[in-house]
């Protein structure tokens, strides 16, 4: 029998739809994501913590889920929220539905809603906090405006190191986990890398003491400026190795280099944002998830270079500090699935600690 369930906006916006996946009830910040495909990626993209996400693509589902695909070991997501869902998906790989996955994460699925219509009120109101409930008796208003997520990356970060290689590798890349994708790995792996992967809060001695040809800073969740341990040891790993940040890594050197973060007003999240190159002036497709930009103008320009922006709305998606040898992206250049126009970062990566471009096919 189908339940049905409601999303409950805290502006009071309240809409009625049909349950799927884990029942139950789920409080989070409610944010959309345009992607027509890549929702194995979505859903096991640790950036997404505490977040109760919608695709705003009407059909979600219909290559089914592929564990073999996931970013993570499983989903962070607070809620999923889909205009429909696919039944029976056609792929020769899949294992399994998409109801199936919700089910075995124990996530809170909604479906049959007007997604377009709540996509909009974000748009035009900003990224606001929701709840998906069974009755709408009694709704807790305060409850809702009160979420907050906090303790985002430690929540999300790996508890112990461990190290991931391929036979021959040529270099050492440490990797700071900060809610890493796997496909950062397997792209590093697949340049010649062998590459450790560190707890968040690792200090940046025990970084020094291994000794890496480079680092690497993953992207991740949440505020930014609430990462004080990390900033601080960015801050003193500055100068000594090669670094590249992604999402999260990028904001977190910002704020280790004296800059500044904000909130957008509804973030990024699609596999289809274009970044403006300003060195040369070309444009990309890119994969971006979201919340938060670094405000460029608050780095000291003598140092600190903005290497991309937005095509859309102007704000930052890269920085370049050359005198210390750290170049940041706020997109993601390893997107599986997405565009894989920038790619060709991981490669100067490769570069800067001594190797030649070869791009990985």
């Amino acid at each position: 029998m189908i339940k049905k369930v409601y999303i409950v906006l805290e502006d009071g916006h309240i809409f009625e739809g049909k349950s799927f996946g884990a029942e139950g009830e789920a409080l989070g910040e409610l944010v959309f994501t345009t992607g027509m495909g890549g929702y194995i990626e979505t859903l096991t993209d640790p950036s997404y913590y505490g977040q109760i996400v919608m695709q705003t693509f009407p059909l979600i589902g219909n290559y089914g889920i592929m564990e073999e695909d996931f970013e993570s070991d499983r989903s962070y997501v607070s809620g999923y929220v889909v205009r429909e869902w696919c039944e029976l998906p056609s792929n020769f790989r899949t294992e399994y539905d998409l109801d199936t996955f919700l089910k075995k994460q124990g996530i809170v699925g909604v479906y049959g809603v007007d997604t377009r219509e709540i996509t909009r009120i974000i748009r035009e109101k900003g990224v606001m906090n929701a709840k998906i409930v069974s009755s709408v008796d009694n709704i807790d208003y305060d409850e809702i405006k009160a979420y907050k997520i906090v303790d985002a990356v430690k929540s999300v970060s790996c508890k112990e190191k461990y190290t991931v290689s391929d036979e021959g590798a040529k270099y050492k890349v440490a990797l700071l986990d900060y809610g890493a994708k796997k496909n950062i790995v397997r792209e590093l792996v697949a340049r010649g890398c062998e590459v450790t992967v560190f707890p968040y809060d690792t200090s940046a001695q025990e970084i020094i003491e291994m000794n890496p040809d480079g680092i690497m800073l993953s992207n991740g969740p949440g505020d930014p400026e609430e990462n004080i341990v990390p900033i601080e040891n960015i801050k003193e790993l500055a100068g000594q190795f090669p670094i590249f940040g992604i999402c999260l890594g990028h904001q977190l050197t910002a704020l280790a280099m004296g800059g500044k973060t904000m909130k957008l007003k509804y973030g990024h999240r699609g596999v289809n944002q274009p970044v403006k190159q300003l060195e040369t002036g070309r444009t990309y497709i890119s994969s971006q998830n979201h919340g938060y930009a670094v405000v460029a103008e608050s780095l000291d320009r003598r140092y600190a270079r903005e290497s991309f922006i937005n095509a859309n709305d102007g704000t930052c998606e890269g920085m370049e500090y050359r005198s210390k040898q750290i170049f940041t992206v706020q997109f993601h250049p390893e997107a599986c699935s997405g565009p894989k126009d920038t790619k060709f970062l991981f490669d100067r990566f490769i570069s800067m600690m001594g190797g030649k471009n070869n791009a990985a096919e």
